[in-house]
């Protein structure tokens, strides 16, 4: 059976980082979508990432992490084993993000000021708000030709692409810091000590095992408990017996 990997974040600006990939993952699988089931998960996802934008600084995140990136790659630059064309190429990647970062001042205002996004947000925020009856503009819009609202959502997306790859590399350079080591959480307890940079946690876990990881702390120690996977009316309960699991720090 398969092992699944879980990330738990050890500050709030990877946990944003996370959400953000998250939610543009989810846009990006309704986007082909011709249903009008799959036309409302792809807005439904729009506006919670809109969302999610307008209350953070991202943006000054990002750029300040970008630099961070420069500069290790500098660094690395000097080492003789080093793939010199591919340092080059990513360091090309880091500046062009940068310049695109501080020219989108407002990551996504393009799309509150699109009209036709504008006047649907709303409506979505009520429960059941999305029927032909609330929004007749976005059933006229559901039932244009595939290809044009195909268009149509590319083009919104276009204003979001600074982000996702600016997230995309940032949860890229920090995932590679982690390397998988195999431990055993002893009665189902597991605590952690985070290094001095480490931001993220990666568990990975056979699916066999039956249960799933929790972590709770923050940068400095953490700790994991694995829990059984619970349904129908049954309350998940703690492990009490000793399991052997994988464990990275990013």
């Amino acid at each position: 059976m398969s092992s699944a990997v879980y990330e738990f974040p050890l500050n709030e600006k990877v946990r944003n980082y996370l959400r953000i990939e998250q939610l543009l993952q989810q846009i990006q699988a309704s986007v082909a979508g011709n249903s009008q089931t799959a036309s409302i998960h792809f807005f439904e996802d729009l506006f919670t990432l809109l969302d999610l934008l307008e209350r953070l600084d991202i943006r000054n995140d990002v750029l300040k992490d970008i630099d961070t990136h420069e500069r290790n790659l500098v660094h690395w630059s000097q080492h003789p084993k080093i793939n010199n064309d591919a340092l080059q190429q990513t360091l090309e990647t880091i500046i062009r993000l940068r310049e695109a970062l501080k020219v989108n001042k407002r990551i996504g205002s393009n799309l509150k000021e699109d009209s036709f996004i504008s006047s649907i947000r709303q409506r979505f925020a009520i429960p059941g708000g999305t029927c032909s009856f609330d929004l007749p503009n976005l059933h006229f819009w559901m039932n244009l030709p595939d290809e044009r609202r195909l268009e149509m959502k590319n083009n919104w997306l276009d204003s979001l692409k600074v982000i996702e790859n600016a997230t995309s590399l940032t949860l890229s350079f920090l995932r590679q810091r982690g390397r998988f080591q195999t431990v055993t959480a002893v009665k189902g307890f597991f605590p952690g000590l985070a290094e001095d940079s480490g931001e993220l946690v990666q568990i990975k876990l056979s699916v066999a095992s039956g249960c799933y990881p929790i972590l709770s702390g923050n940068k400095y120690r953490y700790a994991l408990r694995f829990m059984h996977f619970s349904h129908g009316d049954e309350t998940a309960k703690p492990i009490d017996t000793d399991l052997e699991f994988q464990i990275a720090s990013c």
